[in-house]
């Protein structure tokens, strides 16, 4: 069964998009991002939905109940990206394809943020391109989906 839809889950920090590290993350809001997909999502009559949290269960819990509920998942962990085995096992155990999204190039930055946890259990990694990268991850997913049409 084929399930046009696509779930952003946005991790710790996020929340803070447009006041913190600005040098880093630019001035955009996780709103201006949601907006952005969710306007990308509509003109392509794919639906999108969003979730936020800086907490690890919680995320783990979205993953394991997005199961049966959508086509894809575009996730950025933030910094659990690299160490959280915990979402890395649960990514694995949902059978639902997740492209890993940042908006820095996190191989450029501090050398504990070069090596990504959920990276192979992921189909993908985009980063470095800030609302480029989101986007470009909704681009894949949605082409992928009509694909399965």
């Amino acid at each position: 069964m084929k399930i046009n839809k696509v779930l952003v889950i946005h991790g710790p920090n996020l929340n803070l998009l447009g006041t913190r590290e600005p040098e880093i993350y630019g001035s955009m809001t996780m709103q201006d991002i949601n907006e952005d997909l969710a306007k990308q999502a509509k003109e392509h009559n794919v639906e999108i939905d969003f979730f936020q949290s800086n907490h690890e269960g919680a995320i783990i819990d979205t993953l394991h109940n997005a199961r049966g509920q959508y086509g894809y998942i575009i996730l950025n962990a933030g910094a659990f990206t690299h160490y959280s085995i915990a979402i890395r096992d649960a990514l694995a155990a949902i059978d639902i394809p997740v492209i890993e999204v940042h908006l820095s190039n996190i191989h450029k930055r501090e050398e504990f943020r070069h090596h990504s946890v959920i990276a192979p259990v992921v189909e993908g990694q985009i980063c470095g391109f800030g609302l480029e990268s989101y986007k470009s991850a909704l681009f894949i997913a949605i082409s992928r989906l009509q694909k399965e049409d």
